[in-house]
């Protein structure tokens, strides 16, 4: 006999905003970094972070039963991946990143007004982008983009290529990592102007202004820089609808050299949509931010690029679970 239905697994997510709540407060209160320099008893965390006992208590059990802290003894330790990315100065610090929603969570609680009477624009949140806004949002994608592009160029040669265009740049993370990795190579940056005056602090940091331009513009419009012999739109995907994303990968075409390679990563779904999640909350949280986007399907994406004339199309997994990467080839004349 089957087992009878209950309510667990609704009831955790009626209250999942909970978790996201608990390693927001963490957070603030340095609870990792302390950990890490050396505070793994109660009493010292509460010294540390200035908290009552017994709010120390309960946030310790909450970061214990989520498996973000372990005992090792009698002392506190945290899980590898906290360890990694969650303590204040090192390298791979991603709490600007784990954050980078936090001023949404309101929004997501007004969903279902948002729905029947619905704001929206084109670029949504980047309408009233500024210079300040631009630099504010990368400091906080920027460690996850760095990230992302380290993986793109262990996964991806692109010895033989000579010029990169970078759609929706940001931070110029796929960009400056490219150039590093790749004597030959340069790359131009194309992002909206106040975005691009960010992107040029990052550019200026990494001591590749040489081989590294930008170009201010939005790229939802207009005829691309050419002739390149890479393109590579990133982390954009579910800001826009299929028009815009059909007629972007169509002026890639365009601007590319025969030979030349497109590669569009991005929360991605599988084709009967039942995943993955991430990609499409991705997708719903363009209501919040009051754009037209939504998450694509891999199938989509094969059809955008061969729409556009690419050959020797296809969708991999790029971050298993949660991005993919469709990628094609400019038939040579």
């Amino acid at each position: 006999m089957s087992d009878r239905v209950n309510t667990t697994r609704l009831q955790e997510m009626a209250r999942a905003y909970t978790v996201s709540a608990v390693l927001y407060a963490a957070l603030d209160v340095g609870l990792f970094t302390h950990v890490s320099n050396g505070c793994v008893k109660e009493a010292d965390l509460a010294n540390a972070t200035g908290l009552r006992r017994i709010d120390i208590d309960r946030l310790v059990s909450c970061a214990l039963s989520l498996d973000l802290l372990d005992w090792d003894g009698e002392e506190l330790r945290n899980q590898a991946d906290v360890e990694a990315y969650l303590v204040e100065g090192k390298e791979r610090y991603a709490g600007p990143w784990m954050m980078f929603t936090r001023p949404d969570v309101p929004g997501w609680f007004e969903m279902t007004e948002r729905m029947r009477t619905p704001k929206s624009s084109r670029l949504g949140m980047y309408d009233d982008l500024t210079v300040e806004s631009a630099r504010q949002y990368h400091k906080a994608t920027s460690s996850i983009g760095f990230g992302a592009a380290r993986r793109f160029v262990r996964m991806v040669d692109l010895t033989s290529r000579k010029h990169l265009l970078d759609l929706g740049g940001g931070s110029g993370a796929y960009s400056i990592t490219a150039v590093e990795q790749f004597p030959g190579l340069k790359a131009t940056v194309l992002d909206l102007p106040p975005v691009v005056l960010a992107t040029e602090e990052y550019i200026a940091d990494a001591g590749v202004v040489d081989r590294v331009a930008t170009v201010g513009a939005d790229f939802t419009e207009g005829e691309f820089p050419s002739p390149v012999d890479v393109v590579v739109m990133a982390s954009n995907l579910p800001i826009y609808d299929g028009e815009v994303i059909g007629g972007v990968v169509e002026r890639a075409f365009r601007a590319l050299e025969p030979g030349g390679e497109m590669h569009l990563i991005g929360e991605m779904l599988d084709d009967d949509r039942r995943g993955p999640v991430d990609a499409a909350m991705w997708g719903m949280n363009e209501l919040i931010c009051g754009s037209e986007g939504r998450a694509h399907t891999r199938a989509e994406c094969l059809g955008y690029f061969k729409a556009a004339g690419f050959v020797e199309v296809e969708v991999t997994d790029f971050v298993a679970g949660t991005l993919a990467r469709c990628v094609g080839m400019k038939p040579i004349k």
